[in-house]
């Protein structure tokens, strides 16, 4: 499966220009509010008719300008998942869900709807209506709706923007399970490096409506980039479930040769899981350091020194093989003596990484 994006487009004073290619799994358009991203996410759903450019989809030419084609938003069959659930109000749970399969018009090649109320786990609420569900229900809901409609790809728009922290955290592993389980291309806005660091197998990067970078995910998030916070920066590292210790309720990560323990993963030994340890959660010590309640103490090579912003500096490290970045001060910076090339011990509080 491969969708083909090559498009300009004006909206008053703003205007977005972006080509990029996207296959299987999860491709991220991510950057700040004003970025462009909704924009681009509409001319691919049709929304939006492009002033130039094609949008191509397994060969099928969806939207060519200089050859006047545009195929409208219903013949696409593409699911949308909007930033609100959009369900209808007069109809249950299960009449929102059965009005979504309409839109497969007979076709038997989707997902069938036993298997989505299963992945979503949304049987035990058939009968309630709309009004008295949560705010992660409603998604959930509106998740399945879409899916049941048989899409060739599935367009989320901020899906969890809506939602506050305890809500987002009972969606994302229902649609971890959607991005493993299910065939369907998906493409997903978001500006939350949290959300798509765990979820996204792509990642492009929107800036005042340009791309300024594509590419594997955990590579993407792990550079310095202007549409990053500072409080969010740090490394996205691609790890897999080893040991739990089940009496102390904690998981270790194996990623390259470092191991990382988190607080316990319900997940199996072998699956491949993704961190995201943020800068300031990473303390550096020259020397192994001793009654610490941090559970990981890395033994680490610097590799780079950013340049200093605010008081503080940028550390990016080896361990074992994989890079994680720290945030120190520069005052810390001077009286450690850091450079390039010195081994130190990375630091990580193991509650810093609760998954």
């Amino acid at each position: 499966m491969s969708l083909v994006v090559e498009t300009r487009h004006r909206l008053g004073a703003f205007s977005v220009e972006a080509t990029f290619s996207s296959d299987r799994g999860v491709t991220a358009l991510f950057g700040r509010s004003g970025s462009g991203k909704t924009s681009l996410i509409n001319i691919i759903a049709g929304l939006l008719r492009p002033d130039s450019g094609r949008i191509v989809f397994n060969g099928d030419v969806l939207a060519d300008a200089e050859n006047r084609i545009f195929t409208p938003p219903h013949k696409r069959r593409f699911g949308y998942v909007f930033q609100e659930a959009r369900l209808f109000p007069h109809l249950s749970v299960r009449q929102n869900l059965t009005y979504g399969r309409w839109f497969a018009q007979g076709r038997n090649d989707g997902p069938g709807f036993n298997r989505i109320v299963d992945m979503l786990g949304v049987g035990a609420l058939f009968d309630r209506a709309p009004v008295n569900l949560s705010g992660g229900e409603k998604q959930r809901i509106a998740i399945g709706r879409a899916l049941l409609s048989s899409p060739r790809l599935l367009l989320m728009d901020e899906p969890l923007a809506a939602l506050d922290e305890e809500r987002k955290a009972e969606i994302l592993p229902y649609l971890e399970r959607l991005r493993d389980e299910m065939e369907i291309p998906i493409v997903y806005v978001s500006h939350s490096v949290s959300e798509v660091a765990r979820l996204a197998n792509k990642v492009i990067i929107l800036e005042n409506g340009r791309i300024s970078a594509s590419g594997d995910a955990a590579a993407i998030l792990s550079q310095p980039s202007s549409a990053v916070s500072r409080r969010e920066a740090g490394a996205v590292i691609d790890g897999v479930v080893g040991a739990t210790d089940t009496e102390h309720q904690i998981t270790i990560i194996r990623a390259g040769s470092a191991e990382i323990r988190v607080p316990h993963l319900e997940a199996a030994t072998g699956k491949t899981v993704r961190l995201q340890i943020a800068a300031r959660d990473v303390m550096l010590a020259t020397s192994k350091p001793e009654g610490l309640s941090a559970l990981n103490i890395l033994p680490a090579t610097i590799v780079e020194i950013g340049d200093a912003a605010q008081g503080m500096v940028d550390i990016r490290l080896d361990c074992g093989g994989v890079t994680i970045v720290s945030r120190i001060t520069v005052l810390s910076r001077d009286m450690l003596k850091l450079h390039i090339g010195k081994p130190v011990h990375a630091i990580i509080k193991s509650v810093a990484l609760d998954l």
